[in-house]
């Protein structure tokens, strides 16, 4: 506990985190009753900093929450015209035909989105009417009430030294309290996996799983631009490495979104997820595209992809779990966007009857059941068999036996019942000495990237005088279990060269955490074989400051 002294500020509800989720909780509380207080506090320097997605954009969650968004001027401008599967080798590919897929992977109707943008024009929507939203403020503590109900947020907490210490400039940050909280912090936030430990809200639900995605946009020769074209791919380069895939989504101004998925229930600690998607590039069909074009912007998240039946209670005494808190993409879809939408409007109408009966700081029941048999919980259920297939039984047959499944699951029945997802992704690593080494291709400058010259695209900045925001449970554990068992694979699983193990004669392997590079992908906090890293938030407004992903 501190013995800082802070100024409190009361509302109906607090919102931790400015993505679509907690954007759309926001703008659904002041729909509902425009004198509630509610305020919206976002880590990122403005809304969109942090924001990643692949994206196209299912519009049914923005259909539901600002009807005549078109004539709002929502940032939805490029409709998908052309939907193309492909499975990769080496030199060539083979085109998937579209009409085998179950309907609900069509994406007529849908949008390729910058999802940053979309954010921004939300915080418009919110702003105007009345919700107070605070960038560059990170929550970085709970406050509990009386009866161990959630009570609101540190947030603001600046200025302090590298040894925790209260440095001459520091500001000891505000409580902001409210009837109930709202947590939609996306993938894996350090505020709501507080929670779940602590109301044990994973008790008998199957383990989260995760995905890293990474992402390029690149300006290509106007030739070979198809403005509303959407690319997927499977296959070479991960073979059975790894599950996952590509995508590449032709938006306008000559410009496409390249991006690259490895889930992460990888067996083999060697396997170097950034590379791989460096490595994907050069296939002929994509670097085709590439050549003479430039990347402008990188950046990576984790994706929660345990889908249904990974799911939390997504609430507990005062507070709820939004959006990708909980877990809510469609895996083959590749979607979550609108589920997160559903999910802030869901939360709200359940705090506003609450706060109307006079109730708070209880569970918001009526929440949970609204995403468990909506339209949230009937879009997952349909697909909640394709990820766990194709982690045991692999591709060709996730592929086979998945699109059944969704086919059986759109008459209501599934042969296959749920299955179950196994192990976490921290359990799934093997041993180093079981798998052989993979060797990757120097990046050549031009196609393909090492690391930290692309990070310096993901405008990542930290002030490095405050302390480390990612945390050794134990600081010996890297090298005398990691680096002996696993390789240390923090080295290679990171996208953004955070870790490094430093060799120098005559000493012993240093382990060396560069947080200044760190892109808030959570990553560290889902793989690491002996789960010894703890992601949490540094100072508001630092990390990645994109500007169109």
């Amino acid at each position: 506990m501190t013995d800082v002294q802070r100024e409190a500020m009361e509302y109906d509800v607090v919102i931790v985190g400015g993505g679509p989720a907690g954007l759309s909780a926001a703008i659904r509380l002041k729909q509902l009753n425009a004198d509630l207080e509610v305020v919206l506090l976002e880590k990122g320097s403005e809304i969109g900093a942090h924001i990643l997605s692949g994206a196209v954009l299912d519009p049914s969650g923005l259909d539901a929450l600002i009807p005549d968004w078109k004539e709002k001027g929502a940032p939805l401008t490029v409709p998908v015209k052309e939907d193309n599967f492909y499975m990769l080798g080496e030199a060539g590919q083979i085109r998937i035909p579209n009409w085998p897929m179950p309907p609900l992977m069509n994406n007529h109707g849908n949008y390729i989105v910058s999802m940053a943008n979309v954010c921004r024009w939300m915080a418009e929507q919110a702003e105007a009417l009345g919700v107070e939203i605070f960038p560059g403020m990170a929550c970085s503590e709970l406050i509990y009430g009386d009866n161990g109900e959630v009570r609101g947020v540190v947030a603001g907490e600046f200025g302090k030294e590298a040894d925790g210490s209260q440095g001459p400039s520091y500001e000891p940050g505000m409580e902001l309290l409210g009837k109930y909280v709202f947590l939609s912090e996306g993938v894996r936030g350090s505020l709501s996996k507080e929670v779940i430990a602590k109301y044990d809200l994973q008790a008998g639900k199957e383990p989260q799983k995760f995905g890293l995605g990474m992402k390029e946009i690149w300006e290509i020769d106007p030739a070979k631009h198809k403005e509303g074209t959407v690319t997927h791919t499977m296959g070479w380069p991960l073979g059975g490495n790894a599950g996952g895939g590509s995508f590449i989504y032709h938006i306008e101004n000559n410009q496409v979104y390249v991006g690259f998925v490895v889930h992460l229930n990888y067996k083999n600690p060697h396997l170097y997820p950034y590379m791989e998607f460096q490595r994907f590039k050069h296939h002929p069909m994509v670097e085709e595209l590439l050549k003479g074009g430039k990347r402008v912007a990188y950046g990576a998240r984790a994706i929660s992809e345990g889908g249904f039946q990974s799911m939390p209670k997504m609430v507990a005494p005062g507070v709820a779990l939004l959006g990708c808190s909980v877990g809510m993409v469609n895996v083959p879809r590749i979607k979550g966007n609108h589920n997160a939408m559903l999910s802030g409007k869901a939360a709200a109408e359940a705090a506003f009857a609450a706060i109307n009966a006079d109730r708070s700081g209880d569970e918001l029941i009526d929440y949970e059941a609204e995403v468990r048999n909506g339209a949230i919980g009937q879009d997952l259920k349909k697909v909640r068999n394709v990820k766990p297939m194709w982690s045991k039984w692999g591709l060709t047959a996730s592929l086979a036996l998945g699109g059944m499944d969704m086919w059986t699951n759109t008459l209501g029945f599934s042969l296959f019942g749920t299955i179950g997802h196994g192990k976490n992704d921290a359990e799934s690593t093997g041993a180093a000495a079981a798998y052989e080494p993979i060797d990757y291709p120097k990046p050549d400058g031009k196609i393909s990237f090492d690391r930290l010259t692309n990070v310096a695209f993901s405008f990542t900045n930290h002030e490095e005088s405050q302390p480390a925001h990612l945390k050794l449970i134990d600081e010996n554990v890297p090298i005398s279990i990691n680096l002996r068992q696993f390789a240390e694979p923090a080295q290679r699983y990171c996208p953004a060269g955070v870790y490094e193990v430093v060799t120098e004669e005559g000493k012993d392997p240093r382990f060396v955490i560069n947080f200044q590079n760190c892109v808030h992908c959570k990553t560290c906090d889902i793989k690491d074989p002996s789960q010894n890293i703890t992601w949490t938030v540094p100072q508001g407004g630092d990390g990645p400051n994109y500007p169109n992903m």
